[in-house]
């Protein structure tokens, strides 16, 4: 079966304007054009719009779904497998989070007593999972399971109190980032060293011990990793290598 643009947007419920968007940029080419100059798709684009539609919900980038879908190796089913895998988990983490909003709903109204730990195991389990998902690889081969897995459980054993500061601390991280660029500090002048150091007490909050070596690690990859670099950048336009100079100087390397 063949389908125009507009037949396609209402069977995926994808608008017009983004198929012929993902057209202009490769991610998605129609089967044909007709001689009415239509967009014409067949299954095979049907099939190729699932996949799509499956790696935004697991937030992945176009950019990245254009590499992964476009690669030779590309196998449609391993990738529905691991679209199943991923959604579950995804799943399990949405539960427990309504899960803790029911009892704190009910908490609130003199029912169901909560703990303090209850309110915020959800939150801090989304927040593993994300961070497994994104960057585990890398940092379980640069550090280490014994240190992830110690990082991990220090962090879902974390009091109401600090995992308020240390949400608090990641906020003036990125205040101090902003005001030592736009002032023309330099990543070795005072107000880089103590943006340096306030990273260092954020990492703290999780890390069960210090090394000046892990830290000046972590600052590279950084900058080396664009899923690490963007987080930062976004912030300011060059953030994330200011950072690492920041803390380069810091530890003295």
């Amino acid at each position: 079966m063949e389908y125009t643009v507009k037949q396609l947007a209402q069977l995926s419920g994808v608008s017009g304007r983004t198929l012929r968007y993902y057209d202009e940029i490769g991610l998605l080419k129609p089967a044909r054009i007709n001689s009415s100059g239509y967009r014409i798709y067949t299954e095979t684009e049907v099939n190729l719009l699932q996949q799509i539609l499956f790696y935004r919900e697991l937030d992945v980038s176009l950019e990245e779904i254009n590499e992964i879908i476009h690669d030779p190796c590309f196998d449609e089913t391993v990738a529905l497998r691991n679209h199943y895998n991923q959604l579950s988990q995804k799943r399990d983490r949405l539960d427990k989070i309504l899960a803790t909003i029911e009892k704190t709903i009910s908490n609130l109204q003199g029912g169901l007593h909560m703990s303090v730990n209850e309110k915020f195991e959800g939150l801090k389990e989304k927040m593993i999972k994300e961070n497994e998902a994104k960057y585990g690889k890398e940092i379980r081969e640069t550090y280490g399971d014994d240190k992830v897995d110690k990082s991990n459980a220090k962090l879902m054993g974390m009091t109401e109190e600090a995992y308020q500061k240390m949400t608090a601390t990641e906020t003036e991280i990125r205040q101090l980032l902003k005001d030592a660029v736009s002032t023309n500090c330099g990543p070795s002048s005072d107000l880089g060293h103590r943006l340096a150091e306030k990273h260092k007490d954020w990492l703290m909050f999780t890390w069960s011990d210090y090394s000046k070596e892990a830290h000046a690690g972590l600052a590279d990859m950084y900058v080396a990793d664009e899923r690490f670099s963007n987080y930062y950048d976004k912030e300011v336009e060059g953030g994330a290598k200011f950072l690492r100079d920041a803390i380069h100087s810091y530890v003295g390397k």
